[in-house]
Formats: C-alpha cells, structure tokens, sequence
C-alpha cells in the first residue's frame, strides 16, 4: 500500500517543470514560424481599421464616441480570434499521434495540456499588445483611469484564457484539423452577434434578448465601462461592478465546462 503510493509525490513534484518543458516546446514552434503570430495580429489591425474607417461614420454609439465604443467590442473579439488557431494545432497534435507520445513519458498528463494553454495564452497577449497600441493611434482614449484600464485588460487575458480552453476542446473532440477549422468558426457569428460593434438597442427584440446576455456582450461591456467610464455607463445602464462580475462568472463558467471536456477527453484516449 505504502510501496504504491510512494511514487505520486514524485509525479506531482515533477509537474511545473513538465509544463514548462511543453510550453517552452509549444513556444519554440511559434517561434521557427514567426508569420502564424503576424497573421494573427494583422488580422485584429485589420478588424480595427475596416471598423473605425469604414464603418464607423454610419454608426452611431450614443453617449459614446464610435471609436471608444468599437475598440473595446474589436479587443474582446480579437482574443477569440486570435485562439481559432489553438483548435487547429491541438487537432493536429491530436490526430498526428503527438499526445499518444507524450503519454508514453515519465510527466504527469495535466502537463501536457497546461503547457499547450499557457504557450497559446501567451501568444494570444502577443496579439492583442499590438492592437491596443493601433486602437490608441486611431484614436481610442481612456477615460477612467489606468488602474481601470489595467483591470480592463486583466479580464480581457482571463477571457483569452476561457477561449483557449474553449479551442483546445474543439482541437481534441472534433476528429480532424478540418473539422476543428470549420467549428472554429462559431466564433464569426457570436461575435456578431453582441454588443461589440453596435449597440443592442438598434437588435431586434427576438435578437436582443440573447446578445444581451451571452458572454462576449457582458465581457465587452465590462471593458467598456472600465475603460471608458460615465458615458459607457450611461449608454450601457449599468456600473462597471455589475459587467465585470457577470463578466468573471462566465469566464469561471466557460473555463470550467471547457476545461473539463478537454482533460475528459485526453484521458480516455
């Protein structure tokens, strides 16, 4: 009984350095293919710039200037995007016999799906550093306060962390790189669907009643108002307080669900 339970301190004791072995790994990959990490950031630019110069003279955002009000909704949906490739990667590794190799090696197996999320965490940061430098060039300001900015884009990492998850699920219960891609792209939808480049006031009542209350709504509205202040507030109706709890009982929820059926799915191959 002793004998058997001895090597599960050892296992565990060699779990950080087994994830920061895969994340290096992961890392590294981005690294010898430097342009999967420039497509992704001229992608959100380009998202930016389409939405602050062609569309946004025909929005009209209330008490809020277009470009603080699109610039919080392009920065949330940016993170989703960014994270398609996550699904991708993590199929290929899957159906390519990757994860089948690593279970065969003295690590822990959390590790190797830790180490996966934290190397595309922090390349979807990456991403999303430079865009917030263009939405500042074109125009966006702050209008809180930087310690409400810094929340703002604290909860912008968490939900990048959520659609990691989300993506990393796909990767492994959808069979082929194929099919991850084609469900990746629920992503063009929900994102449309929300608050994030126009307000829901200008929806259909049938529409409203779900833009309002899914997660990418509530995320970008907790950006907004820590951002942007009184006139978000004014617009949205409520206090930053109110989004940005809703905002974390999502994401706890959404990295909760999908990080369970990524780990169930790993462990019963």
């Amino acid at each position: 009984m002793t004998a058997g339970a001895a090597p599960q301190p050892a296992r565990s004791a060699r779990l950080l350095p087994s994830v920061g072995v895969l994340t290096g790994r992961a890392l590294r990959i981005y690294r010898r293919t430097p342009q999967l990490l420039i497509l992704r950031i001229v992608q959100s630019v380009a998202f930016l710039l389409i939405f602050r110069y062609v569309f946004g003279g025909a929005i009209v955002a209330g008490t809020m200037r277009y470009v603080d009000f699109m610039a919080s909704g392009l920065l949330t949906v940016g993170i989703m995007f960014a994270t398609i490739g996550t699904a991708l990667g993590v199929a290929e590794d899957h159906v390519g016999g990757l994860f089948d190799r690593l279970r065969s090696l003295p690590m822990p197996r959390s590790a190797v799906l830790a180490g996966r999320v934290l190397a595309d965490l922090a390349m979807t940061v990456a991403v999303l550093v430079p865009t917030i430098a263009v939405a500042f060039a074109v125009g966006m300001r702050v209008h809180t306060g930087w310690v409400a900015a810094l929340g703002a884009l604290g909860l912008l990492v968490l939900f990048g962390l959520a659609f990691v998850w989300i993506f990393v699920a796909v990767g492994l219960l959808a069979g082929s790189v194929q099919a991850a891609q084609g469900i990746s792209f629920i992503v063009m939808p929900v994102s449309f669907a929300s608050s994030a480049f126009v307000p829901t006031a200008s929806m259909p009542g049938w529409l409203r009643a779900f833009t309002e209350h899914q997660p990418v709504t509530v995320v970008v509205n907790a950006v907004r108002t820590l951002t942007q202040g009184a006139p978000a507030e004014a617009l949205l109706g409520h206090g930053s307080g109110y989004y940005v709890t809703r905002a974390l009982i999502w994401i706890i929820a959404l990295v909760v669900v999908f990080a369970g059926l990524a780990i169930t799915r790993y462990r019963s191959r």
